[in-house]
């Protein structure tokens, strides 16, 4: 019989193979000896929670829900500022019209689950959550949870983050991807640091981009395959490649024109470097947290900011937009 150590070894291998480039970009991008894999492993080997009843529970529902109704659109995939949209509670956590507006007519199938990093994302992405679906896109907002209650560092962080998309491009090669920078935060200046670390990385892996100075409200740019909307003639549309071409088997150098890079933090800042706490629910639970998920209006902002992109990417007409500030009440 196989040992279960043998079994987490194989699983580790396995999932590490798609973190050999990743490390590679390490050493380049730093003078710095590069993480091992043992290093990285907290971060991209595969993780279940099980253990948890409402993960369990959640995690069998979706499988099931991915059976009886493959046709699903668009994935949003995270943690719990993803789950979220599920809450309708005024006036903080009403997260429901904002989902029925932008994502619900786009099939849009919810896989946040609240607490979740990268290693417990990219067990339930092997592990049937996307099994025999085919959306146009999918949006992947995750990582904050690896800097936060599981202290890990950039780097560990930035390999899980690009596993989850060299997993999501090998296992869904028709769909175009749209990773999201980690949102600010006020839970720790270390936090802070990392989690900007984390998103100039991934600007450089997946290609500069650049969000506009608060407080305007023109959308966050884009970029496809390195290549920003400020040079059009270079702009490459989505397309549809072979699995060969998946993140795991490029260079640093080449980027997969499926996986579009969003940088959308200006919008919870009230000036550059001055962040908005107010856009967030934790201070004001009963029991006050630190400044982590935004509230109705921050999460409405945050889709307004994300659908210029997410409607090129689908090929659709953005959703009408009625600004957050004039339809949501905030203390």
């Amino acid at each position: 019989m196989i040992s279960r150590t043998s079994l987490l070894f194989t699983a580790a291998i396995a999932a590490t193979l798609l973190s050999a480039s990743l490390v590679e970009t390490h050493a380049q991008d730093s003078a710095s000896s590069p993480p091992s894999i043992r290093d990285l492993t907290p971060a991209i080997l595969p993780t279940d929670r099980l253990d948890v009843p409402w993960w369990a529970e959640r995690h069998a529902r979706i499988i099931e829900t991915v059976r009886r109704h493959p046709d699903v659109g668009l994935l949003l995939i995270g943690d719990s500022i993803t789950q979220n949209y599920e809450k309708a509670n005024p006036a903080d956590e009403d997260f429901q019209p904002t989902w029925k507006q932008f994502y619900e007519p786009r099939h849009a199938l919810n896989l946040g689950f609240s607490g979740d990093t990268t290693a417990n994302l990219l067990w339930r992405l092997t592990h049937g959550e996307i099994d025999g679906l085919r959306p146009q896109a999918a949006i992947v907002l995750i990582g904050t949870n690896n800097t936060g209650h599981a202290h890990q560092t950039a780097e560990q962080t930035e390999a899980g983050i690009g596993n989850v998309v060299g997993t999501l491009t090998q296992r869904l090669p028709q769909t175009r991807i749209l990773i999201l920078g980690i949102l600010p935060s006020d839970v720790s200046p270390e936090k802070t640091a990392a989690d900007q670390a984390i998103n100039a990385w991934l600007a450089k892996r997946y290609g500069s981009t650049t969000s506009p100075a608060a407080p305007t409200s023109a959308p966050p740019k884009e970029c496809h395959s390195g290549r920003s909307e400020e040079s059009p003639h270079s702009a490459c549309a989505p397309t549809t490649p072979s699995s060969t071409t998946a993140a795991s088997t490029q260079t640093p150098q080449q980027k997969d024109p499926r996986v579009t890079y969003l940088d959308i933090s200006s919008i919870f800042m009230t000036s550059p470097g001055s962040f908005n706490a107010n856009l967030f629910y934790d201070p004001r639970l009963p029991t006050p947290g630190k400044p982590l998920h935004p509230d109705t209006k921050g999460q409405r902002l945050m889709a307004e900011a994300i659908e210029p992109t997410l409607a090129k990417l689908m090929y659709d007409k953005p959703r009408t937009a009625t600004p957050a500030s004039a339809n949501v009440p905030h203390p």
